[in-house]
């Protein structure tokens, strides 16, 4: 385990489009594959995150369909950390407006770089989908 303790960080993005298809690009390799890396490869709940020559595993540890998903990395599963990264699809009650909210944790130095990324990833992600 390192020395540094991760800090929690949370994300929200409003979305124009159905939760199903959103649910879509953020749970499955196919969708994953169209915004968040180059390509995508699972075997039941561990996926494979392929960026160029860069591969990275993780674990779904948690899904609710249409809900949320919850990933947590190959290398904080083996250290210990209960550190993980997820999308949670939030509809407003009101008006009906969804959001996308993304919970991740980064090192206190890297907070900022790994909050810039997530908006460049989701802004990916709602390009793709019309929603911007």
């Amino acid at each position: 385990m390192s020395d540094s303790q991760k800090v929690k960080f949370e994300l929200e993005f409003p979305v124009k489009c159905s939760k199903p298809l959103l649910f879509q690009y953020l749970s499955t390799p196919n969708g994953l594959s169209e915004w968040f890396c180059d390509d995508v490869n699972n075997k039941g709940d561990n996926f494979t995150f392929i960026w160029g020559d860069t591969e990275q595993r993780a674990k779904m540890i948690a899904k609710r369909a249409d809900q949320f998903v919850r990933f947590r990395w190959e290398e904080d599963e083996e250290e210990g950390n209960k550190y993980f990264f997820e999308f949670r699809l939030v509809e407003d009650e009101i008006t009906n407006d969804l959001s996308l909210w993304v919970t991740d944790f980064a090192e206190e130095n890297e907070l900022e770089e790994s909050k810039k990324l997530w908006n460049s990833q989701i802004g990916d992600l709602l390009h793709l989908l019309g929603s911007y």
